[in-house]
């Protein structure tokens, strides 16, 4: 008995020490190990994993939990440590062998690959390990044979690597207790392990496979031999042409995601065979017809419905009474009908979410319909139509008390906007979208005062008026949009006084006057505020530090704002997305910052700030938009720009800058640069070389000479090159032709000679999706793992997650705008009339020789303009296949020849010009597009005939014979009557002469100074020639001698 009483003593201090002086020592040493190589080569990522006595307890260390009682080690979560920029590392194992009680470790999100020379199985040490997670790394297929034998491992997610091929049986079967397998995003997976193989998984219940290149139908095959699965996701797989039927044996299956695969209609008529359903996700399976009337009716069990954005029409089936364990229902975006009041809905009482927006429901507008549903908590209607019920006035409040809802632009029979009655009643809502009805009348404040609870209130775009005003501040509210109204007065006061926690705050486009109030230093929490299109006239720099710490989106565009921006600016900021474009602010910028600065978007473009374009731009290491156009700034283009690995908009033009344009050879992410109407001068040399990204290249209105460089295919992507009013010259380069996504041209008034390229023709004139597309945000917001809770305590999947989760995410608003002349006249492109523009323009240059006839088979293209230069021969009857043209002039050259008289088929066309040329023949007949020009469309031509010209084709009638070829085509064509100009010749030289001798006999005075004018002619002659005979006989003379 006493050998058993001292160690239990024993085993007791050993616990009470290891309680005492926490984690072990070895298993210190392993984590800091650990934070070494995960930091390499010059992380400061985990700084609080530090050696010393202080902090030498690891379990007290962020990301990491010890067992309560031994102090081991279980569970790592070092997902997102490593930053993508310092590159790949090597996955090494051997870093974790001495965690042997490790249970859950997370890698996620760091770069690894596989795998560092000498890492073992898992399974050799880890025998503990139950949850594993390298998400989103760039892993192969190697790192599968480090889990062999690690049959302790339940759940194991490699979703987001580069696993290719066939997952082997080798790799996977040893896993007997694995019960959550997680191999989505693995782009080049193409198959899984064979059937056979697959008893090796038979406790697995939880697979995902979304977005493989593993075939649709032979997956769905086989897991049909996975008895115990319960949830099954294959999101994003290749079409499925039919179902094969053993998939339907399933019945233990209950959750059911097939997001964005193409399906059968026909699994909505058998999916009632899987009996356990509770989750079933079809969104975006192009679905179509309408919804049958058996089968998926079944499904008795089923809690969440989820069918949006497929092809689905007509009216809900009756049977869909028949799912009265529905929770949450998805309908939006299909093409459904009639009228909510009257379908199967409103006999789900069990519904807690549903929506129907983006149909063509007609919603009624009081929900009186739904009084028995005590437990709807939320209601989505947008862009649907809005129906009166009736005894309006007299419906009883609602039983249910919503925590969301959203009815955005939706119209109304009566064409009255009228708020829907029963939010009067309610008083536990959390979001509200009431945008785009046009609502007019004060502000509601009833509905912020009757909802303590509220934090999103979305009322933009309405006809609200007058000032807001409120009892008492909502303190909860946190998103709040009330853009696109009519409000005035104190708004902006009455905001921070009433909205004290705001985090985001759209205030923009509602004729807002006077200043900014001083109330905004007391919302601190304020990190996203919009107050654009304004009539604000603040000086902004003296109140920035109202603003607090917290705000990192400020847009301010289109106001009256003023004043001079000093050196505490940007260091008393932290703004990511600064838009001060359209005001008038003036003064230079600040050369010098006192901290460091992470701005992804800078919008200062319309004001008048002068001086030097700073030098700091180029620590601008996130920045990924640049717009300092339309200002005074003046001096070189600072060469710190070319290190800004991920700019993509770069806007300088309208300015005074000179000098040249910087070698910028390590911009890979550029896509739009606009440097035009400055004076910048000298060779392109190798700005922007190698620039694979860029779409958009403006340098008009310039001083650049030289030759377009031939490095120019390194521009792969380029789709607009502006090079108009500069002084380019020589010949067009044959590396021109090989941009494949070139659609707009313009070279023109410049110096370009020589003859224009054949190759042109590979032009691209159809539309193009990249011309106006602007970077993603900068910042990428993860749902939250406790928002999955809604408010009904019901766990939502990220399908129910999108129902009520609304995310401020940044507005790239930079427009891309492009000026290009057509018809004639200057016009400017955006948005999608920017993707289909497709012209060429090389005007009032150099260019000589033929037009070459391929130029004709740029079918899509909509305007060219090669006039202004000395183009020769004939215009090409291709021509006639330039089906989109809207513009072609191909005035003052030297074309000589008829004009194609198939141009009339040029149904487009709306401006034509061929004037001042050596054109002859008939002009083209009038009608179609072409009975519109009027004879400044020929003129120039001398030889042309026919209308719009006065001069008409006269055509003379002669007697058959053979042509000869030697006489002037002129006269066989008729033109001119040699007799005629005979005869009229004759009578002109008579008339002369007889008209001069009666005048001499007539006027003595004038005969005698004819007469001495012929004497003196006479005599003038005779010594000349004397004069010259002698010259002569000397010469002569001399010579013999």
């Amino acid at each position: 008995m006493r050998p058993v009483l001292e160690w239990i003593v024993l085993i007791v201090f050993l616990l009470v020490s290891n309680c005492c002086y926490g984690c072990l020592k070895e298993e210190r040493n392993a984590l800091l190990q650990i934070k070494a190589w995960i930091n390499h080569p010059n992380g400061k990522s985990l700084s609080g994993w530090v050696d010393n006595d202080e902090d030498a307890d690891c379990c007290k260390w962020r990301r990491v939990e010890c067992h309560t009682t031994t102090k081991r080690v279980i569970k790592l979560s070092l997902g997102w440590i490593r930053h993508w920029k310092r590159g790949d590392l090597y996955l090494n194992t051997s870093l974790f062998l001495s965690l042997k009680e490790l249970r859950n470790l997370n890698l996620s999100f760091n770069q690894l690959v596989c795998c560092m020379q000498g890492t073992g199985a898992l399974s050799s040490e880890l025998r503990n390990l139950e949850v594993l997670n390298l998400n989103d790394n760039n892993l192969n297929d190697s790192v599968l044979s480090l889990l062999r034998g690690a049959s302790s491992l339940r759940s194991l997610k490699i979703a987001g690597n580069s696993l290719t091929g066939m997952v082997h049986i080798n790799d996977l079967g040893s896993l007997s207790n694995l019960e959550k397998l997680d191999l989505s995003d693995n782009l080049g997976l193409k198959n899984f392990i064979s059937p056979r193989d697959v008893i090796g998984l038979r406790m697995l219940k939880s697979l995902h496979l979304d977005f493989t290149e593993i075939d649709g139908s032979t997956l769905l095959k086989l897991v049909a031999s996975l008895p115990s699965l319960q949830t099954l996701s294959l999101e994003g797989l290749s079409q499925v042409a039919e179902v094969p039927p053993e998939f339907y044996n399933l019945t233990n299956l209950e959750e059911l995601f097939l997001d964005g695969t193409t399906l059968p209609r026909s699994i909505l008529l058998n999916i009632g065979a899987l009996s356990s359903l509770k989750i079933v996700s079809l969104r975006g399976c192009t679905l179509n017809g309408t919804l049958p009337d058996v089968g998926w009716c079944e499904l008795r069990k089923l809690e969440q419905l989820y069918l949006s954005t497929n092809e689905l029409v007509g009216e809900l089936p009756a049977c869909l009474r028949n799912l009265s364990s529905l929770i949450v229902m998805d309908l939006s975006y299909n093409q459904f009908k009639g009228n909510i009041a009257s379908s199967p809905l409103v006999d789900l009482t069990s519904l807690q979410y549903v929506s129907f927006s983006y149909n063509q429901f007609r919603v009624p507008a009081s929900f009186a319909s739904f009084s028995n549903h005590s437990n709807l908590k939320l209601i989505s209607c947008d862009n649907n139509e809005l129906s009166p019920e009736p005894n309006l006035q007299t419906s009883s409040a609602p039983v249910f008390q919503l925590n969301y809802f959203s009815m955005s632009n939706c119209t109304s029979e009566t064409g009255k906007a009228e708020y829907p009655y029963f939010l009067y009643f309610q008083y536990d809502l959390r979001l509200v979208d009431l945008s785009h009805n046009n609502f007019g009348g004060p502000f509601p404040s009833w509905l912020v005062e009757n909802n303590t609870m509220l934090k999103q209130l979305y009322l933009k775009n309405n006809s609200l008026e007058g000032p807001l005003q409120l009892n008492y501040p909502a303190s909860n509210l946190t998103t709040f949009d009330i853009s696109t109204n009519y409000m005035h007065g104190q708004t902006l006061k009455t905001i921070c006084s009433s909205f004290p926690n705001l985090v985001n705050l759209m205030i923009a486009g509602n004729g807002l006057t006077g200043g900014i109030p001083q109330g905004f230093e007391n919302m601190t929490n304020l990190a996203y505020l919009d107050m654009s299109n304004n009539e604000v006239s603040s000086s902004l720099f003296e109140l920035l530090p109202s603003f607090g710490s917290s705000l990192w989106y400020l847009k301010l565009s289109n106001n009256n704002l003023e004043g001079r921006m000093s050196p505490a600016f940007f260091n008393q900021t932290r703004f990511e997305y600064l838009y001060l474009d359209n005001n008038n602010f003036s003064g230079q910028i600040p050369n010098s910052l006192s901290k460091k600065v992470f701005p992804i978007l800078l919008d200062m473009s319309n004001n008048h700030f002068s001086g030097m374009l700073p030098g700091w731009l180029g620590n601008l290491s996130e920045v990924q938009v640049i717009d300092f156009s339309k200002n005074h700034f003046q001096g070189s283009i600072p060469g710190e720009i070319c290190i800004l690995a991920g700019l993509q908009f770069f806007d300088l033009s309208e300015n005074n800058l000179s000098g040249s344009i910087p070698s910028c050879t390590n911009l890979p992410e550029i896509s739009h640069v606009h440097l035009y109407h400055n004076q910048l001068s000298g060779p392109l040399t190798y700005a922007f070389f190698n620039s694979s990204s860029l779409v958009t290249l403006d340098l008009r209105g310039n001083k650049l000479t030289g030759r377009i460089p031939n490095w120019i295919n390194t521009l792969s992507k380029l789709s607009i090159l502006l090079l108009k009013g500069n002084n380019f010259d020589g010949d067009l380069p044959v590396e021109l032709c090989l941009l494949t996504q070139l659609s707009i041209l313009d070279l023109s008034l410049n110096m370009f000679s020589g003859r224009l390229p054949s190759c042109l023709r590979n032009i691209n004139s159809t539309a193009i999706w990249t011309k106006n597309q602007f970077p993603s945000p900068g910042q990428s917001f993860d749902v939250p793992e406790d928002s999955w809770l809604s408010i009904g305590g019901l766990k939502l999947p990220q399908q129910g997650v999108n129902l009520i989760e609304r995310m401020m995410l940044p507005v790239i608003s930079v427009e891309e705008v492009i000026e290009f002349t057509t018809k004639k006249t200057y016009y400017t492109y955006k948005d999608s009339i920017l993707n289909y523009m497709s012209g060429v323009d090389l005007s009032c240059n150099r260019f000589t020789g033929e037009i070459p006839k391929e130029i004709g088979n740029m079918r899509g293209l909509r305007a060219l303009n090669l006039s202004h230069n000395n183009l020769t021969g004939a215009i090409p009857s291709t021509f006639s296949n330039l089906e989109q043209i809207e513009s072609l002039d191909l005035s003052h050259n030297d074309l000589t020849g008829a004009i194609p008289q198939r141009l009339i088929e040029l149904y487009s066309l709306a401006v034509f010009s061929v004037a001042d040329n050596n054109l002859s023949g008939k002009t083209p007949e009038m009608k179609d597009q072409f009975a519109t020009f009027d004879q400044t469309s020929y003129e120039g031509n001398p030889l042309l005939c026919g209308p719009p010209l006065q001069n008409s084709c006269t055509e003379i009638s002669q007697p058959p014979s053979v042509a000869d070829d030697s006489t002037d085509g002129l006269e066989h064509d008729g033109f001119m009557d040699m007799g005629g100009f005979y005869i009229s010749f004759g009578l002109a030289y008579t008339t002369v002469v007889v008209t001069l001798a009666t005048v001499l006999c007539i006027n003595p005075h004038w005969r005698r100074v004819w007469f001495y004018f012929i004497e003196m002619f006479i005599t003038t002659c005779y010594y000349f020639l004397v004069d010259s005979f002698l010259k002569l006989y000397q010469l002569l003379s001399g010579g013999r001698n």
